[in-house]
Formats: C-alpha cells, structure tokens, sequence
C-alpha cells in the first residue's frame, strides 16, 4: 500500500484531494447562493430610490475566484465577497451618500437585515448570518460607464488599458479624506474584481488557446466546481499553509499577494505539485524593486495588481516591516517544504503535510483515497517510552475532563544554523540550541473558550537551570490568535514536550496529544 505514495503522481493526487477538502462543500455554496440571491432581491425591488440606478449584485474576490477555502477553527466564519454595483447616482452623492443609501435599501422594511447588519466597515455593509457560519461583506459602487455589456462578450486577452478602465468600478471607503466631500467618481477609489477574476481565469487555463471571455466572469454566481484546475488548488493548499504557519498573526501574508504571485509565477502545469514547486521557485522573481518618490523615498517592493499598474499589493509594507518579514519568512519554507515533498518516503510525507496543511484536513483526503494505514502510523520520537511522561514535575490537569472536541499542534522553528529559515517540525526533526519555537493549536471548540499550555522539560540541562525544570499548566499568552499561538526557545538539550488544552465553562472539552521537540 505505502508503494503508492512513492510516485510523484500518488502525492499530487493527495495534494488534490487536500484541496478539494480545504474547499467549500457543495451545500455550504447553496446556502450562500440561497442567501445571495435573497440579498440580490432585496436590493433590487422596482420602485424604490436605489432601483433607478438598476443595483446589481455580483460575487467577488475568493468566491469569485474559486480559491475560497473553509476556517482552520470549525467555529470561524466563511467570509463572501460581494460587490453591489449601480450603474449611476445623483449628482450630488458623495461616498457617504452612496453608501448610506446602499445600507438603506437593505434593511428597508426588513428586520432580519436590520438585525443581522454588523457595524460599518471601511468599505463594506457586513451581515452576519451566525447559525449558518458566515457572512457576506456588500461593497456599495458604481460604474463609470455603461460599456460592460458591449465589453462582456471580448476574450480578456483582447482587452487594453481603456478597455480595462470601461469594466473598473468606483468605490467607497470611509478613509478617504473626500469620503465626505467628492461626489465626482473620478476622484473615488477604483477597483476592478471582474478585471481581475478574467486575469485569473486565464492564468489558470492548462492550455494557450483556452480564451477567458468577461461574460464568463461578469455574472451572478459561477456554477459549483469540485473539480478544479492546478493553479486554484496550488492557490489553497499555499493559503492554508499560511494559516497553519501564522494562525491568527494580523502580519501574515495576505492572500492577494499569494494568488497574485501565484497566478504569475504558473507555467501551465497539469499537476498540483508540479505547479506548488514552480510557483514557489519563480514567486519573487515576479516581485520588483521600485524607488517610491511620492512617499517612502527610498526603494520598496512593488507587488502589482496585473489590471492596474498603479496600485502595488504590498504598499504596506514599508510602514509595517513585519509583514515584509513574515511573506519572506513564509516563501522560503514553503519552498522547502513542498520541494522536498516530491522526494519523501510515505511517512515523511504525511507528517509534514499534517504539520504544514493540518491534521484534520490531511486525514480526510487520506481516507478519500482509501490510505487510511497511515493515519494510525506512529508519530512519537525514535526513543520513546511511556515512562518519559511520568515525571514528577509534570502537572496534573486541575478541570473535569470531557474531551468532546478536538485540538491539535502543529510547529515550526526559525534556525539559527540556517540563516533563521522557518521550518516545521516532526518526529525526526533535530532543532538546534537558540532558536525561536512557535507552537499553533487549531480547535473545534465553539467560542469562547480559554487556552491552557504545558511545557515539560526534561534532562540535566534543564534540571540545572536557575528556573530548573518546567512542568506547569499556564494560561495561554497572547501572542495569537486568542492564544492559540505559543513562542518558546531551545534552550535545553533533550526532548522536551508542549500540550494545549481548550476549557470551556470550567471543564477541559479538548485536550492534544504531547507535541514532542527535540534539542541538541
């Protein structure tokens, strides 16, 4: 059985399968569409103040793009992009104006609405639809012409610079200082989602001759799709890998630029890891180095939206160095991790897919393809014993015990004999002295819940020490995501081992397994 996983074609169809799980399910997607459409209706009823500008609502972003993958935590919610796009305003409308009426129409003689909207976004109208576990984020525009239909039926391809302008929307957003003031659009914020979504369509296409035409792109709701190409496969399994390796970190690099460097880098490969290696090998060179004379003085990187040369996806960068930081960070494991994954044992290959993509995932694509052999391989260090955890110094948990839930830990440390790469960390990963450990829990527990970590150290180094050896339960820090992110060191030559436990209402509802480290 495990001869299977050693061809490159068997970890591709794992990688495949791991996508189609990180994907929404078919019913979650008619819920949205129920729900969109619903939105769409009341936004749209004749004879109202909004109806004369004819409001039209259209997916956006992920959604659109077919890249949407489901939370880590069960309990977060999908996030749905929306745009509602009117075709004019009167005259006098600034933003504000626009905006407002917008959330009017939406909640006109509709209490649910009214119920469900969530406090103004910058940009957005956000309802909230808790017990179905997500929520759709409305972007009020307008459009500067009336060329999207004569346009709609012309391949991207065959688009120029004009052309692209004739299907951008104009935009509000409440901090722009003529947010208040401007009511000509010319001086809004532009954006072009359906411009880029043709952009993306085309990139993913295997084949050359494939042509992306807008009417394909420029319409309510694309259809389900199990079935996807390389590049949005490529695009989640490095999304998610993200998430496992930063959890809730707000400086983690964000997914336009993902898909956007992505999409650049593709060279039309027929197979999810095929594409993973080339994309990773080509991302920064798809990345440029701009002098910015307007207001950084000084070169900065320049990640360009392929539909509009002027704006740069990384224009954060320069005043929040972390995320710069943090991208580089994350390109470089990437890189490591799915290029040695082509050449891995079954064994290896598992573990370092549940540390990089996460366990619950990786189980379900395992069992997908009928490998449910590994799911039960031992996952302990090569000199284990059951006795190692029976020290005297290791706390005992102080709750009541039902453990209905799940938790689990994934790690990675930054090597200080590698030039700090970031790397994960498995059963037979070896970490040096003096390097920075971030241990990330995921959990199906419903909010809100408290995070508990334990440390147990082991060895004469540790014992030794002047805080000597570790052994306690303490609540979680707040490094990450509501504590579910814990930064330790290598300090102490021997193996070493972190658990989490998730209580809810003064009882223990999940508990991990010991994540083991070893130190030399």
């Amino acid at each position: 059985m495990f001869e299977l996983f050693k061809t490159t074609n068997k970890v591709n169809d794992l990688l495949e399968n791991i996508g189609q799980v990180l994907d929404i399910t078919e019913a979650q997607y008619e819920l949205v569409k129920n729900r969109y459409s619903a939105v769409a209706n009341q936004l749209s009823k004749e004879g109202t103040d909004l109806s004369r500008y004819k409001p039209e609502i259209l997916p956006q972003g992920s959604f659109l793009l077919g890249t949407m993958i489901r939370p880590i935590m069960e309990d977060d919610e999908l996030d749905v992009d929306l745009v509602c796009r009117l075709t004019g305003k009167k005259s006098d409308w600034v933003q504000k104006h626009l905006k407002d009426a917008v959330r009017d129409q939406l909640i006109a003689n509709n209490d649910d609405y009214r119920r469900m909207l969530d406090d103004e976004g910058n940009r957005c109208w956000t309802l909230v639809y808790t017990s179905d576990k997500f929520h759709l984020d409305i972007l009020p525009s307008m459009v500067g012409n009336n060329n999207h239909v004569n346009l709609s039926e012309r391949s991207f391809s065959n688009l120029n610079k004009s052309d692209l302008e004739e299907i951008s929307l104009r935009i509000t957003d409440k901090r722009e200082t003529n947010y208040h003031t401007e009511s000509n659009p010319n001086y809004w914020l532009k954006s072009n989602p359906f411009g880029y979504a043709a952009w993306f369509k085309e990139r993913c296409s295997i084949s050359n001759r494939r042509t992306i035409f807008l009417s394909e792109i420029i319409k309510p709701l694309p259809d389900y799709k199990k079935d996807k190409e390389p590049l949005i496969r490529a695009v989640q399994v490095l999304k998610r890998h993200r998430d496992i390796m930063f959890g809730g970190d707000e400086h983690k690099p964000i997914s336009i630029i993902i898909t956007t460097l992505a999409a650049k880098a593709y060279n039309k490969e027929n197979n999810v890891i095929d594409a993973l290696v080339n994309i990773l090998a080509n991302m920064q060179d798809r990345m440029k180095r701009v002098y910015c004379d307007k207001k950084h003085y000084k070169e900065i990187w320049w990640i360009e939206n392929p539909v509009n040369e002027e704006e740069n996806f990384a224009d954060k960068w320069p005043l929040e160095k972390q995320k710069e930081d943090n991208f580089f960070s994350w390109l470089e494991k990437a890189k490591s991790d799915f290029s040695s994954l082509k050449n891995m044992n079954p064994s290896d290959a598992y573990r370092l897919l549940k540390n990089i993509i996460g366990t619950r995932s990786v189980n379900e694509a395992v069992r997908n393809l009928g490998y449910d052999e590994l799911i039960t391989e031992n996952l302990k260090p090569v000199n284990y014993s059951s006795q190692m955890l029976s020290v005297a110094h290791r706390e005992q948990p102080r709750w009541g015990m039902s453990l209905v839930y799940n938790c689990d830990i994934y790690s990675r440390y930054n090597d200080v004999s590698d030039n700090k790469k970031s790397k994960s960390i498995y059963s037979q990963t070896v970490i040096p002295k003096n390097c920075d450990i971030y241990f990330t829990a995921t959990t199906n527990v419903p909010k809100p819940y408290d995070v508990y970590w334990q440390v147990v150290n082991t060895g004469d180094e540790a014992k030794n020490a002047f805080m000597g050896l570790r052994g306690g339960i303490f609540h979680a820090k707040t490094l990450g995501k509501g504590g579910l992110i814990q930064k330790e060191h290598s300090e102490f030559t021997g193996i070493h081992w972190m658990e989490c436990f998730i209580v809810k209402n003064g009882v223990c509802v999940a508990r991990s397994s010991e994540f083991f480290v070893n130190i030399k």
